[in-house]
């Protein structure tokens, strides 16, 4: 039980973070409290949201001071701009300061991946509003969350393959998860998936109307402090069964899943360029010039952590991509 000095206290520290401040456009991540929500806007939509190593060092701190206040329920973050969630991680800030031997190469992976363990064991309900483009380090602030709220503005993808890198951000954790192959498929061709199909796959928990999103974060500030994560998905819940468009139409991969699991269960890349040849479909022939479009360096990292990491824990598995960044980005494909 906290004293009336320090609950005035933490009352008063709330007021101050969610007071505007003059310098607040500039600022690439903006944090407030409304009600009982801490929430985190990604401020940086010129850039899509990209994610740096001032926003992961900012972020963090935010996390952990509120995952201890007895007046924070939950944490919900978001993107600016209308366009993007976040189109994933500052890749060329991380490549060329590879290139010059400078350590921001080595921090921006090891403190987005801490981040990224951080979100995957947040004692709090943690709403990710995946509203726009969804790539890469928006990923990884996204999917290892309790919920993962897209709309029918989002585009999720990983194309790792197609830069020189792997599905990071603890893909080699969630991918495996996905039913079937859906997991190799989605770290070898890049394919993006968007509206409710990022429901279906898994990748979201829910699927809300893009029109419906201020209401419903409206509704989640009324929670108390002490909301339970069952009073948080009852929330989502309700704005879903309120959200009909595109409610009748056909998850994008259904007629491949057979196919999927087919071509796609091989130990190595060479079988599975050996099966999508063999097949000869169409279908398979596209994945196959989509492939050799590909990194085959990172298709061979991506297959070969993909299939030892469905035993791994989150921390496990983020343990072995942080060494395997940086390889990669000592690598001429990065």
């Amino acid at each position: 039980m906290l004293s009336r000095p320090l609950l005035r206290l933490r009352i008063l520290q709330r007021h101050l973070r969610a007071a505007p401040m003059s310098s607040q456009a500039e600022q690439d991540v903006l944090f407030e409290t409304k009600g009982s929500a801490g929430f985190i806007t990604l401020n940086r939509p010129k850039a899509l949201n990209a994610l740096n190593l001032s926003m992961v060092r900012q972020i963090y701190p935010s996390l952990q001071q509120w995952e201890t206040d007895p007046l924070v329920g939950l944490v919900l973050i978001k993107g600016a701009g209308g366009k993007a969630f976040c189109a994933g991680g500052d890749i060329r800030a991380v490549t060329e300061a590879g290139k010059k031997g400078d350590p921001l190469s080595q921090n921006f992976f090891k403190e987005e991946y801490i981040l990224n363990h951080k979100i995957g064991n947040y004692k709090k309900p943690y709403i990710a509003l995946i509203d726009g483009i969804t790539m890469g380090g928006g990923v990884g602030l996204s999917v290892h969350g309790m919920f993962r709220v897209a709309t029918e503005k989002t585009m999720f993808a990983m194309p790792e393959t197609a830069i020189g890198l792997f599905p990071d951000v603890g893909g080699g954790h969630f991918l495996p998860q996905l039913p079937g192959k859906i997991g190799v498929f989605l770290a070898l061709t890049g394919f993006r998936l968007k509206s409710r199909d990022v429901k279906s796959v898994g990748v979201a928990t829910h699927f809300v109307e893009a029109a419906k999103i201020p209401e419903l974060e409206d509704r989640l500030t009324t929670l108390t402090s002490t909301a339970s994560p069952a009073d948080v998905e009852a929330v989502l819940n309700d704005f879903q069964n309120q959200s009909k468009l595109d409610a009748d139409k056909e998850f994008v991969l259904q007629p491949h899943l057979a196919d999927i699991d087919r071509l796609f269960a091989g130990n190595s890349i060479e079988e599975i360029f050996t099966s999508l040849e063999k097949d000869g479909s169409p279908w398979a022939t596209k994945q196959l010039e989509t492939l050799k479009k590909m990194s085959p360096t990172s298709m061979k990292i991506s297959l070969r952590l993909l299939l030892e990491g469905k035993g791994r824990s989150l921390a496990e598995d983020l343990q072995v991509e942080y060494r395997l960044s940086q390889r990669c980005v000592e690598d001429q494909d990065f």
